[in-house]
């Protein structure tokens, strides 16, 4: 009896099934299902572009050694996927790499087996707070925000698509970002909008490759009509989920989904990312949002004293805005400070009671940290001399020494990985892995975190 195109792939994963982890086999081939063999070409149905690359990459001896076996030597192998969720109509046919170039669709249209029922309701993960109507407007942030109410109001107009948002610290991003979410969500509480910062996308993707729900992974993230992802530099040197996130990425804004992104540095300045996803993030709309003027500070503390149910005295509201000058989130903990102070005191707002507030706030940025700062104190921890850093020496101290010195300026600095590189005569690849190393280190290595702590108290940090 000949076997059918279905039963002879299932023979196919018999032998594969035997060769790799149940896991893995579950993740990767499980969803797997062949479309059609004839005339010595065999056609498979994959999720996504994503696996097609994946497969390539990991397995791809493995699946030519399994269908030479079954089907016979000389066999052409395709992948059909389909370009826009549930609409079979948009397949796309792909030969792999092994055998020929990409195809573009030929009238092929592979039914779409993994198609979804209507999506449930989920939490968007915004925080109410963070609406446009909490949101002070200055020069500082003029542009970022006129775009971003332009792609809130209209979410169906993708000239901003993504829209890239960057900035230091404490300026506004996350708030600005999580804002368009919520309008949207104001007047369609049907979309599906989500916010997520870079880290828990991380902390998902490893989950879903653990647990072989890598598929169900992809399906969620393909399913959002707005895509907010903050501190995406977060992803800098994870190979793997910045290959996922750009499939991802690719998928939604195919199907034209809104991407919104933030991050400390522009495109042009992110160290540890693959070209092909950096050039993604400036393909839409890139904006700025700089430290605020004196009248946006101004505004930050009225609006902050508003929302408290304070009125603050006009020169104390000047005070404050003269002195704290780089964030909006330093002069909304400084609000919140000098409340807590009247209480507890039983004193009314005055500058007297502003200064020591004040005071307290700003006392690491008076003694603004730089690379030559944390060199010293390192090198003083581990009483060697500066320039031993600077030469090929694997010595476990002065290695020590020098990769808690590219952690630190990474931190405390926010000097970039390539900066950091060139300071030491050493790859910004070798400054991510010296990071990485001490990130993961330090829970488990008392002694690293002692010394860090120490290093950290001697620059006043």
């Amino acid at each position: 009896m000949q076997l059918d195109h279905t039963q002879l792939w299932e023979k196919c994963l018999e032998i594969i099934r035997d060769n790799i982890s149940a896991q893995q086999f579950s993740a990767w081939f499980s969803p797997i299902k062949s479309y059609s063999f004839s005339n010595k070409e065999l056609r498979l149905i994959v999720p996504t572009s994503f696996y097609v690359e994946h497969i390539e990459e990991l397995y791809l001896n493995l699946l030519k050694s399994a269908v030479d076996k079954v089907y016979g030597t000389g066999v052409k192998l395709f992948y059909c996927y389909t370009t826009v969720q549930n609409e079979s109509a948009s397949g796309v046919e792909v030969r792999s790499a092994e055998y020929s170039p990409i195809i573009k669709n030929n009238g092929v249209e592979p039914a779409n087996p993994y198609k979804a029922p209507d999506p449930k309701p989920f939490d968007s993960q915004l925080n109410p707070r963070y609406n446009f109507e909490n949101y002070c407007s200055g020069s500082s942030n003029s542009i970022a925000r006129t775009i971003a109410e332009s792609i809130a109001n209209d979410p169906s107009n993708k000239t901003f698509n993504p829209l890239f948002i960057f900035g230091p610290t404490g300026v506004g991003k996350t708030h600005l970002i999580q804002a368009v979410g919520i309008r949207i969500k104001e007047q369609n509480p049907r979309a599906r909008v989500l916010y997520v910062t870079a880290r828990l996308f991380q902390s998902q993707y490893t989950a879903a490759i653990h647990k072989g729900q890598i598929n169900n992974f992809f399906h969620f993230y393909q399913s959002i009509d707005t895509l907010i992802v903050d501190d995406v530099q977060d992803l800098a040197g994870k190979a793997e989920t910045q290959n996922t996130f750009f499939h991802i990425f690719n998928q939604l804004h195919q199907n034209n989904r809104q991407i919104i992104l933030s991050s400390d540095c522009p495109p042009s300045e992110m160290d540890g990312f693959e070209a092909r996803l950096l050039s993604r993030f400036k393909w839409g709309a890139s904006a700025q949002l700089e430290k605020p003027d004196m009248d946006l500070r101004r505004r930050v503390l009225i609006k902050k004293a508003e929302q408290d149910g304070l009125s603050l005295p006009a020169d104390v509201i000047d005070y404050i805005a003269e002195n704290v000058t780089d964030s909006i989130r330093e002069l909304e903990g400084v609000v919140v400070s000098l409340v807590a102070h009247a209480t507890v005191l039983n004193r009314e707002i005055t500058i007297d009671l502003a200064r020591p507030v004040v005071a307290n706030a700003i006392r690491i940025r008076r003694s603004q940290v730089n690379f030559e700062m944390v060199t010293q104190a390192v090198c003083d921890y581990f009483k060697i001399e500066a320039d031993t850093l600077f030469t090929k020496s694997r010595k476990r101290e002065i290695s020590d020494a020098r990769q808690i010195v590219m952690y630190m300026a990474k931190k405390h600095v926010n000097m970039s990985y390539k900066t950091i590189g060139t300071k030491l005569g050493r790859t910004h690849a070798t400054v991510i892995y010296a990071c990485r190393n001490i990130d993961e280190r330090i829970p488990i290595d008392k002694d690293l975190r002692d010394a860090i702590d120490s290093i950290n108290r001697s620059i006043g940090s």
